[in-house]
């Protein structure tokens, strides 16, 4: 089990977010942006002409079609992350048999992937290989202190029911499995970059087995990354209106800035005709972000190109990653497509940051 900091390692760890605070990384018209480095060679694509909305589809949607390997239908709803002057993903593949699996990737461009066929086997602290579950999906990856650190959809050990996941890696060739976060139920377990007040925190929402009555976004603290509490309630499902009356969840990792950490949510609608996820924004604070400071009242995307409206789940965007360059603030999205497709979407930080307040009821 990972050890609980020593005084020493926690006053370095505060030291070096102050350090983090008092010298960002950039700044634009709307703010500043804290713990990126620049990524000049990520995917991009200038907003058309007549686009209304602050972020964009990718043109060449979607980025990984069908049948990405032999014995997988479906890649969707993954995570992807700068690693050795390239880039790595864990991705959510739905095998022939519908069940789903984290598998490992790599990329030079964040567009062209090359998939390992067998999925990630995990090992205990020990080393021991851990007993394989019978789904994992919708991974989160980031960097915290140099260790990454992986959150999914797990499978709680022998009852079929979804928990949060955690793994960390050095390498991403050795994935450690730790304990789950939570009993069941749970899903959308998303970590903060960085520790706040000394301590991992991690947006959730504790749902029950089927499709969520309990539709609303907490926040859970944990000093070890084992022991897991002080909970709280962030946001509630349809304060926005319609378009998000069923359930909310948060998407990719959080980007801090000095306005707040921007937070990409999906969202869902229940219609007569089904579930619509769409995707919108929030300012949380810095350093209570269980306190919201600025809400979208809209959806910032909202299913409409044919690979999001058609598929194995139509009418769907999730978006469960991000690539930010920090000198610049542009942003490229990756969302699950209709449970079917991984598409890009982009934009900038800091024009996200003016939508969302400019959208926001207070």
């Amino acid at each position: 089990m990972l050890n609980s900091e020593t005084n020493e390692e926690r006053a370095s760890a505060e030291k070096k977010i102050a350090a983090q605070k008092s010298a960002p990384k950039t700044e634009g018209s709307n703010g500043r942006i804290f713990g990126l480095s620049a990524l000049p060679n990520m995917p991009w694509e200038d907003k058309p002409a007549g686009c209304t909305r602050p972020i964009w589809r990718y043109s060449a949607n979607p980025v990984i079609d069908r049948n990405p390997l032999p014995n997988v239908a479906r890649a969707f709803n993954s995570a992807v992350i700068p690693y050795g002057g390239g880039y790595v993903g864990v991705f959510r593949m739905d095998h022939h048999n519908c069940m789903p699996h984290l598998h490992f990737g790599t990329s030079p461009d964040a567009l062209n992937w090359t998939f390992n066929e067998e999925p990630i086997q995990f090992v205990d602290e020990d080393g021991r290989p851990m007993p394989k579950a019978e789904f994992t999906y919708d991974p989160r990856v980031l960097e915290i202190d140099g260790i990454y650190y992986i959150s999914w959809c797990n499978e709680f050990p022998g009852t079929m029911s979804p928990t949060i996941g955690l793994a960390m890696t050095e390498d991403f060739e050795t994935f450690v499995q730790l304990e789950n976060a939570f009993l069941p139920f749970n899903r959308n377990g998303v970590l903060f970059p960085r520790k706040i007040n000394g301590e991992f925190v991690m947006l959730n929402r504790p749902s029950d087995n089927g499709h969520t009555p309990f539709g609303d976004i907490y926040l859970s603290h944990s000093k070890d990354l084992i022991y897991w509490g002080k909970h709280r309630l962030v946001m509630k499902r349809g304060a926005g209106g319609w378009w998000e009356n069923t359930k909310i969840g948060p998407g990719p990792v959080p980007i801090e800035t000095s306005e707040g950490w921007l937070v990409i949510y999906h969202a869902v609608s229940n219609t007569c005709n089904g579930l619509i996820y769409s995707m919108s924004t929030v300012l949380l604070d810095r350093d209570d972000p269980a306190k919201v400071l600025y809400r979208a009242n809209q959806p910032m995307l909202s299913p409409e190109a044919p690979y999001e409206t058609t598929g194995f789940t139509p009418n769907v965007i999730f978006p469960c990653a991000t690539l930010c360059d920090a000198d610049t603030g542009r942003l490229a999205i990756y969302c699950g497509a209709a449970d079917t497709f991984t598409s890009l979407a982009f934009g900038n930080v800091y024009d996200l940051i003016a939508w969302t307040k400019a959208n926001s009821d207070g």
